[in-house]
């Protein structure tokens, strides 16, 4: 029994030291969010509201009422995503009924949702006790993200998570999706640099937090996509594998369509795929390899630390054994 106690303590340590030589790589400096006091910030989703309310959308009115003095959600959404007032005035006319609804419908129940965000962190806390939980932030962007996160913050877009239609059921469903999802998003490293293997290093980062998602909150966290998916898998794998060698040897104009074909391409259809063919299936082909590598594994908080951090795609994508038939 003794012995057996001093391999469990020491096992433990290992852990620690993983998970906090992790943090350091994410350059994690800020205070970790208290998992029975979190609350959803959303003071930019009000000040956006405020302005769509009283029909102050143009670009100036944005720019002087929401962007100006923005918070730390703004400040992380703009680049790459708000771009800037013009460019988020023009998706708010193009897509008004969505902006409306989320006002209308999502925003209220904000406040509603911060159980179920503290839920979650508590079991995140339990799993990871070394890793601190960012805060959560709601904003309104331009219509392009749902989500992003950064080591100390993860930011939703409610415009895209409550468009026109969504009911408050799918919304808290999504909610709770979201909040699992970006929050493994904060304890990756940021992987800005070029890698070997993008089409598998990327399936890696997105399927890692889904499958991290669905153990937390133990459900599906695209239940469309693997309805569709599930019969078709064999077939999806051998496109994907076939993607995986057209990013090593192919040209950039080939290198480009094959990573659209499972990143980045909502709204887009392809030639040549099956008709359904989901947006962003890279996801559901990463939480599958990620999934058959947990599930081999004798110790699973160490198979958990290694998908977090994937630092070898190739080893871990070997490891698991996945490849259906």
């Amino acid at each position: 029994m003794k012995k057996s106690t001093n391999k469990s303590t020491k096992r433990y340590a290992l852990q620690k030291c993983f998970a906090v030589t992790l943090m350091l790589v994410a350059g994690y400096a800020f205070a970790s969010e208290d998992p029975l006091r979190a609350r959803i910030q959303s003071q930019d989703a009000e000040r956006f509201a405020a302005l769509f309310r009283a029909g102050k959308v143009s670009g100036a009115e944005l720019q002087a009422g929401y962007l100006d003095g923005a918070g730390r959600g703004v400040q992380i959404f703009t680049p790459n995503r708000i771009l800037n007032a013009t460019h988020l005035a023009q998706q708010v006319a193009k897509r008004k009924a969505d902006y409306a609804h989320a006002v209308a419908t999502c925003l209220p129940m904000v406040n509603g949702l911060n159980a179920e965000l503290r839920a979650i962190y508590l079991a995140y806390r339990g799993l990871f006790p070394e890793f601190p939980l960012p805060q959560v932030h709601l904003v309104f962007g331009a219509g392009n993200s749902g989500g992003t996160a950064r080591a100390d913050a993860q930011v939703l877009g409610l415009e895209v998570l409550c468009k026109e239609g969504t009911t408050a059921a799918q919304f808290r469903t999504t909610m709770r999706s979201f909040f699992a999802h970006e929050t493994v998003h904060t304890w990756q490293s940021a992987g800005n640099g070029p890698v070997a293997d993008r089409l598998l290093s990327s399936a890696l980062r997105e399927g890692v937090p889904e499958l991290l998602a669905e153990l937390v909150t133990g459900a599906d966290p695209d239940p469309d996509t693997e309805a569709w998916a599930r019969p078709r898998e064999a077939d999806i794998w051998r496109r994907f594998s076939e993607d995986r060698v057209l990013m090593q040897t192919g040209d950039d104009k080939e290198k480009r369509a094959a990573y659209l074909r499972w990143f980045s391409n909502a709204g887009q259809r392809f030639d040549g795929l099956p008709e359904g063919w989901p947006a962003e299936l890279g996801y559901w082909v990463g939480r599958n390899i990620a999934r058959a590598y947990f599930t081999q594994a004798s110790e699973e908080r160490e198979a958990l630390l290694t998908l977090i951090a994937a630092k070898d795609p190739a080893a871990i994508l070997q490891r698991s054994a996945y490849a259906p038939r």
